[in-house]
């Protein structure tokens, strides 16, 4: 069941694109951040991290893409979700060679409208684990100018493990685009996390070089929780203190500073 009181402080609205109507929570003032949520969906904890984003200064839009908004994390629940909806789903591309998902469309739009809501020089994208190459695949987007990916974990299997999930085309116009505007991309894992693989961080760093940020976190760095190592690291496994909450107070610098309060 929804956890009606973690998006309490939240306005809702309905958003349709292409004919794909989805629901999004808002909340705060100041330039735009989309913070698209990880597996089974849009939990408590991803609420709790758009607290602080918001807390500092800016908009933050929270799409529902999968699961019930609100509802706590279990295992039945996350894997009900994995592989009896969103693997399923059309608009999801997991494996390798698939290139972005086709709800990044649908993202991209949002971030337009975003923009124009709340202006400022553009908008943040956070992805986390299975949305996380999403905020990459989204700088086709002019608008989108702060892209995060903390723990992308597609492509799933040995074949994508070295490549991440967006269309060359996609890659090469954020390349561009960090270089013609002077962005830049912030990537964030734990070492040892088999769903974001050594090579996919070795891929961002030689495509991207110095525009890639490279935050690997140690795995004894990450609160206990669900699964093993720790995965979620803006969530699940975020700690009070220490490296985990330097990560995050970094996401929080880095969308100040690219849009416009730092």
């Amino acid at each position: 069941m929804a956890d009606i009181d973690a998006l309490a402080g939240y306005d809702r609205f309905k958003f349709t694109h292409d004919g794909r109507t989805r629901e999004v929570f808002r909340k705060g003032s100041g330039p735009a951040v989309i913070i698209m949520h990880e597996i089974p969906g849009l939990h408590p904890q991803v609420v709790d991290y758009a607290d602080r984003v918001a807390a500092a200064g800016m908009s933050v839009y929270l799409p529902s893409l999968f699961g019930a908004p609100g509802r706590k994390v279990t295992i039945p629940y996350a894997l009900g979700e994995m592989f009896m909806n969103i693997c399923i789903r059309r608009e999801f591309h997991v494996w390798a060679g698939q290139g972005s998902s086709p709800i990044v469309d649908w993202l991209r739009a949002l971030a337009r409208k975003a923009h124009a809501e709340c202006g400022g020089p553009g908008v943040g994208a956070l992805g986390m684990c299975f949305t996380g190459g999403f905020a990459l695949a989204m700088m086709t987007e002019p608008a989108v100018v702060a892209p995060v990916l903390s723990q992308p974990s597609l492509p799933l299997g040995k074949k994508g493990k070295a490549s991440i999930d967006s269309s060359p085309a996609e890659i090469a116009c954020a390349k561009r685009r960090f270089e013609d505007e002077d962005l830049s991309l912030l990537g964030l894992r734990f070492k040892g996390d088999d769903f974001v693989p050594d090579e996919r961080f070795a891929f961002l760093k030689e495509t991207f070089g110095d525009r890639f940020e490279d935050i690997t976190l140690a795995a004894e760095d990450g609160a206990p929780g669900t699964g093993r190592p720790p995965h979620s690291v803006l969530t699940i496994h975020l700690r009070n203190s220490g490296p985990t909450k330097d990560a995050e107070a970094r996401t929080v610098s880095f969308f100040r500073e690219r849009l416009g309060l730092a």
